[in-house]
């Protein structure tokens, strides 16, 4: 029973729901369940830093329920999504309600579209790759998969990284750096790619011609059913969803370094280049995206199983209260910064 507490990310879905068939504060609904109620439970029901042994991890690892958890995330977004179109192309909102629904749709996305689509998308098989893109598709984010894979998890804590945070820098300033280098540094990787299989940017290997394709398909298929309106509407959603992801860049890596080694080159990804969080509740609705030093460490290994790091610099809060600590940049400064290393601070 206890494998099925992972069932708790579903929680989010639900207060979405809720959101989408409320008018009025109730548009709000999964905002203040993301960034109230969680925090508060990640407050009451502590933190765990126990890892589990080499037996249950043999057992664990194999079990395709934890993979089912995943899998079933593709039909609640777009059922999700397809059903907020409906509501917003039959209500008559006004904007401080609009702007609920796009919030609730926005978190959403960010935990049970672009998480997901995150661990799935360093999954050997095909098929969960597919299932991991499709989940990229409505959070309009689908290069992230091509620079997170290839140049995030090559470069992380270093100057060629865009998604990690310098120190002192605010997620505001963060949000721009990091939207405009990983975009760029994406279609880097991707002709490069194309290079070593010699094959030309006309091509089907290009994934990130596909991806400039699909996303506006994506969009005209909504102006198509619905209206304008609610094209607004997903591609604000899908907006907020991205960056409410980078605001997770933000403080899985914030002020962290990797210094060059007497060869000249970088030293190897160690636990303590990642901020990581034993909270309960953070974790499970993260699908342990919260120990994310090992992650980094071996970026297949499934979310089941990741260990916590005693080396690992440790957020005083769980990535709920952190995400909302990062939107107040003096209070987020005055918090972390302390906790960084000093040698880091340089």
């Amino acid at each position: 029973m206890r494998d099925l507490k992972y069932l708790f990310a579903y929680t989010v879905p639900i207060s979405t729901l809720i959101s989408f068939n409320s008018f009025g504060v109730g548009t709000y609904t999964a905002v203040f369940y993301a960034f109230v109620i969680l925090p508060i439970l990640d407050v009451v029901l502590g933190e765990d830093n126990t890892n589990l042994s080499e037996e249950k991890v043999g057992v664990k690892k194999i079990n395709k329920v934890f993979d089912w958890m995943l899998y079933i995330n593709l039909p609640i977004v777009y059922s999700l999504m397809a059903y907020g179109f409906v509501k917003v192309s039959s209500n008559d909102y006004n904007l401080f309600e609009m702007v609920g629904m796009c919030l609730s749709a926005g978190i959403l996305l960010a935990t049970n579209g672009i998480n997901v689509a995150h661990e799935l998308c360093h999954r050997k098989k095909y098929i969960e790759r597919a299932i991991g893109k499709a989940l990229f598709l409505p959070c309009l984010y689908m290069h992230f998969y091509i620079e997170h894979n290839f140049g995030h998890h090559v470069n992380v804590g270093t100057p060629e990284d865009g998604a990690t945070a310098k120190y002192k820098q605010n997620v505001y300033s963060f949000w721009i750096t990091s939207v405009t280098k990983q975009y760029i540094d994406a279609w880097k990787k991707q002709m490069q790619l194309l290079k070593n299989k010699k094959r030309s940017f006309v091509s089907i290997k290009n994934d990130m011609l596909w991806y400039h394709l699909l996303q506006p398909a994506y969009l005209l298929l909504i102006l198509f059913v619905f209206s304008k309106e609610v094209v607004l509407f997903a591609l604000i959603s899908g907006v907020i969803s991205f960056l409410f992801l980078e605001c997770i860049n933000y403080i899985e890596h914030y002020g962290l370094k990797r210094f060059k080694t007497s060869t000249g080159r970088y030293e190897r990804v160690q636990a303590h280049h990642s901020w990581n969080s034993n909270h309960n509740i953070g974790r499970i609705v993260l699908y342990e995206l919260t120990r994310h030093s090992d992650h980094h460490f071996k970026a297949s290994k499934k979310y089941q199983i990741l260990d916590c790091h005693d080396e690992a610099p440790q957020l005083p809060y769980g990535y709920p209260a952190s995400i909302l600590l990062s939107l107040v940049p003096p209070l987020w400064f005055y918090i972390v910064n302390p906790l960084v290393p000093e040698k880091m601070k340089v």
